[in-house]
Parts: structure tokens; C-alpha cells; sequence
């Protein structure tokens, strides 16, 4: 393994047992982390996302099965590892932010005590030492006034104080890797850019490796360093922050950045739209799942699944377009059009 990454998925199987048969949720699943970087995950809801980074914190329900792959943490595969053992990593390694703060907070819990409890449940230091990181923490996270609000409750506060003291407990012990599941999903445009600069913020301080889950590609700009596109339980296309956003080549990816208004969009600009729905797991298509979808879907997208073509040494895209025999389509008109403009806007800034 690559001593530079701190966390690889491999070939990853996963599948739900239901009443009415198995939903294939994770199918083939690769990609890595590198110690230091943020990794973006985007994608519609349903498209794997959240399932994955489950895997890997071991949070998958009862009835998920794992059918095959390798989740490597700093070269050790998890999957094998009991509750017990794994429980000293998530926490102490890997930590989580979640969606919804009022969810992750115990509502008749005072927030100082809350985050002693992270400190605590790790055995590290007494009491009056928790208190006093619990303290620094909020100080951290900008919490005003941390004295006075550490015996406050979670329903007194806003909530983007709420995901504040939620980040406080997620690095309360010290994590290599931060996972963040739709953290800003919930909070004002405001707020959620103050959360997100929060988060670069606490990376850089603390050299966190970063794991950003989102439906979201305006997060994923201010954030990322690289960027996973899933689709129906399998990555489809990967890249840097540049390569996705100025040279998207999978037409999923084109269709999600298309959908997106910028700052310059108008009341008369089109936006995309994504035509149909995602496939019915329980029977996966035949082929690309994005097929049927696809405007530019050609016949081969319905018998065989593409590889993962290489673009360049950063740049992967699934899709039968990228084949040298493809008729060569190139970026829509529309989506084309934005990204010029957007270079152009770079360029005079």
C-alpha cells in the first residue's frame, strides 16, 4: 500500500436484504484517501454515498451484507476486525460529523458534558482535564462565551452552534480522518459557508485527512482537493477538483453540474434536467445504469458495463464515450458555455 494514503476501498460488494429481495447498494466500489486531502463523494440520494462511508465506520444496519472488497485503514483491512477492536479506532482515529446536529446530540445532556463524554470514554485524562479541553474545543470551534454556554442545552442553541459542537466532539480525541455525511445539508447558505470554512479551518490546524459526503457540487468546490461521482451504487467518474469541474467527461457528471446554478444564472437560463430515475437496485440494469438516463447512450451502454476509462494520470471516467472507436460528443453546448464563462470570470480576477 501507498504510504501516502490512509484509507483504500477495494473492489467493495455490498448488498440489503429485504422482503422483497437483495438491493445491490455497493457495486465494485474503489477509490483512496490520501493523508492530508479532502475527498469528495457527490451524487443524487440513493446513489451510494452515505452506504459506503457506513462500511467504512462499520455503521451499516443489520440486515447489509458485505459481499466482497478490502477497506483499508493505514494498510489494515477493517472489515475483519470485531466491534470491540474497531471501537478503539472510530473515535480515536476516525471520527464522524453527521447531517443533522439535533440527532447526534442528546437533547437532555448539557453540551459541555457531551463533550467531556468523548474525551472521557476514551480514558484520556481526568474530569477537570476534560472540562478544560471540552472548554479549548469550543474556543476551537467558535463557540462565544464557551464558560458560559458549557452548561447550556443542546435546544439553546442555533443551529449552526449546534454542528459547532458537534465538530468539537468529533475531534474531541484527536482523529486522523474526519468523515462528514451532508454536514451543512440543513443550514441557511450563511451558515453553511461559515461551517464549511470551520471544517478547512480544523483540516489544516490539526492535518486531517478528510472525507466529504455530499449531493452538493457548490460544497464540493469550496472544499475538495479530489472528487468521486457515484451513481447507483458504483463511482463513475473521479478526478481532481479542476478536472471535474472544467473537464467533466462522464454524462452523469455533465447532467449534475448542468442541473446547478451559479451566481450568474438568470430567471431566463436553462438548467438541466436529469430525465427518468435511478434504476431498481433489487434487478440491476444490464450494462451502464446510467443508460437509460443518457441522451448520449449509445447501444453498447445497454449490453455492457464500461471500464473505468483513463483520461489522465488524475482523471478516470466510466463510460463508453471515452472509447477510442465513440463517436466524440464532447461537453454539452450549455454546460460548455458556463464552465468558459467561468474560466473567463478566473482569468480577469
Amino acid at each position: 500500500m501507498d504510504e501516502n494514503r490512509i484509507l483504500e476501498v477495494k473492489n467493495l460488494n455490498l448488498h440489503f436484504k429485504t422482503y422483497s429481495g437483495n438491493v445491490q447498494a455497493i457495486r465494485g466500489v474503489d477509490f483512496h484517501l490520501n493523508r492530508g486531502e479532502t475527498l469528495a463523494i457527490v451524487g443524487e440520494s440513493g446513489s451510494g454515498k452515505s452506504v459506503t462511508i457506513k462500511a467504512v465506520t462499520k455503521l451499516l444496519p443489520d440486515n447489509a451484507v458485505i459481499d466482497s472488497g478490502e477497506i483499508l485503514y493505514e494498510g489494515q483491512d477493517i472489515l475483519p476486525m470485531d466491534d470491540k477492536k474497531f471501537s478503539h479506532l472510530r473515535g480515536n482515529d476516525i471520527s464522524l460529523i453527521f447531517q443533522d446536529p439535533l440527532s447526534s446530540l442528546d437533547p437532555v445532556m448539557k453540551i459541555g458534558k457531551q463533550i467531556m463524554e468523548a474525551i472521557l470514554i476514551k480514558k484520556q485524562g481526568t474530569k477537570r482535564e476534560a472540562a478544560a479541553k471540552a472548554l479549548e474545543l469550543m474556543r476551537a470551534v467558535g463557540i462565544p462565551e464557551p464558560e458560559k454556554r458549557f452548561n447550556e442545552y443542546p435546544f439553546q442553541f442555533s443551529g449552526g452552534m449546534r454542528q459547532r459542537i458537534v465538530i468539537a466532539i468529533a475531534l474531541a480525541c484527536n482523529p486522523k480522518l474526519l468523515i462528514c455525511d451532508e454536514p451543512t445539508t440543513a443550514l441557511d447558505v450563511t451558515i453553511q459557508s461559515q461551517i464549511l470554512d470551520l471544517i478547512k479551518d480544523m483540516q489544516r490546524e490539526r492535518d486531517l485527512s478528510v472525507i466529504f459526503i455530499t449531493h452538493d457540487l457548490g460544497v464540493v468546490a469550496n472544499v475538495a482537493d479530489r472528487v468521486c461521482v457515484m451513481y447507483a451504487g458504483k463511482i463513475v467518474e473521479v478526478g481532481t477538483v479542476e478536472d471535474i469541474f472544467y473537464d467533466p467527461r462522464h454524462p452523469y457528471t455533465w447532467s449534475l453540474l448542468a442541473s446547478m446554478p451559479s451566481l450568474n444564472t438568470s430567471s431566463e437560463d436553462k438548467l438541466m434536467v436529469i430525465p427518468g430515475s435511478q434504476p431498481n437496485m433489487l434487478v440491476p440494469p444490464k450494462g451502464d445504469a446510467f443508460a437509460a438516463r443518457n441522451r448520449y447512450a449509445m447501444k453498447i451502454d445497454f449490453e455492457r458495463e464500461p471500464p473505468m476509462f483513463r483520461i489522465s494520470d488524475t482523471h478516470y471516467a466510466a463510460t463508453w464515450l471515452e472509447h477510442p472507436d465513440a463517436p466524440k460528443i464532447g461537453i454539452p453546448a450549455l454546460l460548455r458555455h458556463r464552465i468558459d464563462e467561468q474560466l473567463r470570470e478566473e482569468a480577469t480576477s
